[in-house]
């Protein structure tokens, strides 16, 4: 058992069945993985975990890498669903998912515009504000921005990050004023809008989406100085705590501010909604993932496992919720 320590209650209890019970009704089906984004290593990781499960599920799963076979191949191979297990550019940002409507092949997870919002951290900002969900003060960095304006703004220590990567890459976390040129430039190299938000002092949480329930919170503790890609996917010293710590009041409230801002951007089927919270108490929607990762270090797994449902069971139900548009 790795170090990173996840509590979990009632992990030995018996958990429900599928709901599926002939698998060979999903047809042939197409789990799409690795890609050409800087997230393919983990999206690796994610597909080998999903196709292993749903093959042992009796599931007709196949690999299918976006990378190294033309798009056009799932429909001359005969696939009759897709499940979706990219990260990234190219995967869940909408362009995957616009490609499998035009080849009328159902696929997990959020459509189009849901996808493409969830990947664009300003964008998705933006439709929060305009909804009334609560987000960290934020500002958009260019060459021309003076430092020393936004350090003024947002205060220190602040985070800079590109605004369409997932996973932490090319996010820094900035405490001087001279740190933030190269947090800007580092940003810039993954995307030409980079975003610098305040610094939120008091934890980080995260909510799972699954169909219209949204699963126990996780309460996120990095040993590093903040979650950055090598505590997501590297570090086993990462606390991961569910339950989550919150009274039941505070975390039901958390759960239906998930669910609002999961519905605000179009979500559907899966996905799960970052949070922070301050010393007082006070929720901040952070960001959404519409094709969360499924590694042996990922969260949506470990909510389900609080919630009763063993991998084999998530896998199927989120499959089980693929569509086409």
């Amino acid at each position: 058992m790795r170090k990173s320590e996840l509590s979990v209650r009632n992990m030995n209890k018996q958990a429900p069945q599928s709901s599926i019970l002939n698998p060979a009704s999903f047809g042939k089906v197409a789990v799409l993985f690795g890609g050409r984004s800087a997230e393919r290593e983990v999206s690796l990781k994610s597909g080998a975990a999903v196709l292993a499960a749903l093959q042992r599920s009796g599931v007709n799963a196949h690999a299918f890498d976006p990378a190294k076979e033309n798009l056009l191949a799932l429909k001359d191979r005969g696939f009759d669903r897709a499940f979706i297990a990219l990260h990234g550019r190219f995967g869940e940002d909408g362009t995957v998912q616009g490609a499998l409507e035009l080849l009328g092949i159902p696929y997990t997870g959020s459509g189009v515009m849901a996808s493409a919002l969830g990947m664009d951290k300003w964008r998705s900002k933006l439709v929060w504000q305009a909804g009334g969900l609560p987000i960290p003060e934020y500002l958009m960095l260019d060459e021309r921005t003076e430092d020393a304006a936004v350090v003024e703004r947002l205060g220190l220590p602040l985070f800079v990050k590109p605004a369409n990567e997932g996973s932490s890459v090319g996010i820094s976390k900035v405490k001087t004023v001279g740190d933030l040129r190269p947090a800007y430039s580092q940003a810039a190299k993954h995307d030409r809008l980079v975003i610098a938000e305040r610094f939120i002092e008091g934890g980080e949480y995260t909510v799972a989406i699954l169909g219209e329930k949204a699963l126990p919170v996780i309460k996120i503790e990095p040993a590093a100085e903040f979650y950055d890609y090598e505590a997501k996917y590297m570090r086993d010293d990462t606390r991961y705590l569910c339950p989550c710590g919150l009274d039941d009041a505070t975390e039901k409230e958390m759960q239906r501010l998930a669910g609002i801002a999961f519905s605000l951007i179009g979500g559907q089927g899966w996905g799960r909604v970052d949070f922070l919270m301050d010393g007082d108490k006070r929720m901040y929607v952070l960001e959404a993932n519409t094709s969360p990762g499924m590694t042996d270090h990922s969260l949506v797994p470990m909510a389900a496992r609080q919630a009763g449902i063993r991998f084999e069971e998530l896998v199927l139900r989120v499959l089980e919720l693929a569509h086409v548009g």
